[in-house]
């Protein structure tokens, strides 16, 4: 007797997405528009459409390492959201049929905004998605080197903030830059220290499994260092932004509403799932980050 395929559920299947990420891809566009705002470039259409972009690549990277730690087996016993492929929910080609569609929506929207701003847009968006594969994917896959950290920087800091004011813009005047590179600093250190809580938490399962990530490198206490120097720089960097724009930008430091707990937290020495809130307050802390900054560029503008 032939056994039934493993189909997902719809709430597995966005449980796989792990919607507690997306602020990691939301924050940037918020930023980045906001600095188009104050520079009065601001384009609604071009701003949803990058919106389209990073939200699709996130859930695509998702479903990515899904798949990739997956079929490594890396997945097996670590505490957090549930995984498709680790726990059988899913097989590991629907998985990556998953993550090849949500590239496929980003590549899409991304090369409406090329065609409407510079064709060169295309080959960023090229180096994004293979950026996200091989965080996990590959035979060398750079997450298991402890390069995790700065990728996330590069992409979900610089090109992303950077990215959504240029194509809003069109312009390397330095009234936008500065300002959108100062906002990168910032939503990027936040996002990395996402990252940073996610791995410090996986610290004794990647050590097993092999996965060599930033925090497997530094260890434990190290690692707590590193999430409140992230904090701390994503402080400074809304005192940069305000120092080249409004002082309306002070009003960012709002963010350490929701980080300087979790910092506390992480600082406590917290473990397993003790660090999982963490992850939800950082995310929105670079959500609240990014809204606040936003809100006070597009003000002053």
């Amino acid at each position: 007797m032939l056994e039934s395929p493993v189909v997902a559920t719809p709430d597995q299947w966005l449980a796989g997405a792990r919607p507690r990420t997306l602020p990691a891809a939301v924050s940037p566009v918020l930023a980045g528009t906001g600095v188009a705002a104050y520079a009065d470039g601001l384009v609604w259409w071009k701003a949803l459409l990058a919106l389209v972009v990073a939200l699709a690549l996130q859930v695509a990277v998702n479903y990515a390492n899904d798949y990739s730690d997956g079929i490594r087996g890396t997945d097996a016993g670590r505490v957090g959201p549930m995984r498709l492929v680790g726990s059988g929910a899913a097989t590991p080609a629907a998985v990556k049929r998953a993550a090849f569609l949500a590239f496929g929506v980003a590549a899409a929207a991304g090369l409406v905004l090329a065609a409407a701003t510079a064709w060169w847009l295309v080959a960023v968006g090229l180096v994004s998605v293979l950026a996200a594969w091989f965080y996990t994917g590959g035979s060398k896959p750079y997450g298991y080197l402890g390069l995790g950290e700065v990728m996330v920087f590069v992409f979900f800091g610089l090109v992303a903030v950077v990215g959504t004011t240029y194509v809003q813009t069109e312009s390397w005047e330095w009234a936008a830059l500065a300002p959108s590179l100062g906002a990168a600093v910032g939503v990027g250190a936040l996002a990395c220290a996402i990252l940073v809580a996610n791995n410090l938490r996986d610290i004794p399962t990647d050590t097993v499994s092999g996965k060599r990530t930033l925090a497997v490198v530094l260890g434990d206490r190290r690692t707590r260092g590193l999430y409140v120097g992230l904090v701390v720089l994503a402080a400074a960097a809304v005192l940069a932004v305000a120092a080249v724009t409004t002082w309306w930008v002070l009003a960012g430091l709002g963010f350490l509403v929701l980080a300087g707990p979790a910092a506390r937290t992480v600082r406590g020495g917290a473990t397993g799932p003790g660090l999982i809130p963490v992850l939800q307050q950082t995310g929105l802390a670079e959500l609240l980050w990014a809204a606040l900054v936003a809100a006070a560029l597009a003000a002053g503008g």
